[in-house]
């Protein structure tokens, strides 16, 4: 047990790690006060450009696929896996070093969801990038995909806890695009520019 809350206290702090906003202020800028004022891989390439935003991309989704592939090498059972990946996510969405205000989680949860159910990833990611394609809103795919995501992880896995912990990541998702669905209504939300 000792070493299972060790692993989530850890993967808590991994994912408040606020990669967006270090990467930002490596360049001088604060991600919190530019665009949309968030701290995810979205804005960071909005802000600064395509390669920053990917590594910013990358950044986030490491820090949810690491603790989680860790928790598997452990052969930890399938409640701590999903407790461990949880544990990441939140991290990232309620990060402890700014104040519990953090990113949407988006490629935190991708991360999460690769090392969970990989084959999922791949029907939800195509949902995300037919969206985009189709309306040029990454919030609009980013919604449509997490709200898939329980369906494909039933779907390929299966296994309860691990379905019960892709739910509620997917409706945290859902829920910090909030605002973004009120502009998607209103017809007044950023369309993606490559």
């Amino acid at each position: 047990m000792k070493r299972e809350i060790m692993l989530t206290v850890a993967a808590y702090l991994l994912g408040s790690i606020p990669t967006g906003l270090l990467l930002a202020k490596a360049f001088g800028v604060d991600i919190r006060s530019t665009g949309s004022g968030n701290i995810g891989a979205t804005n960071v390439y909005r802000t600064l450009g395509r390669s920053v935003g990917v590594m910013t991309l990358i950044g986030d989704c490491l820090k949810g696929l690491v603790p989680v592939l860790l928790a598997k090498y452990l052969h930890l059972p399938d409640v701590w896996i999903a407790v461990v990946g949880l544990a990441a996510f939140l991290g990232h969405v309620y990060t402890v070093f700014l104040g519990f205000k953090g990113g949407k989680g988006v490629a935190t949860a991708l991360g999460v969801f690769l090392g969970v159910a990989p084959m999922a990833v791949g029907g939800a990611l195509l949902i995300f990038v037919a969206t985009v394609w189709w309306s040029r809103y990454i919030s609009l795919g980013s919604i449509l995909a997490a709200a898939v995501m329980p369906v494909f992880v039933a779907l390929f896995d299966g296994r309860p806890p691990l379905v019960l912990m892709t739910v509620v990541v997917a409706a945290l998702v859902v829920w910090k695009h909030k605002e973004n669905i009120k502009r998607l209504r209103e017809g007044t939300e950023n369309r993606f520019k490559a």
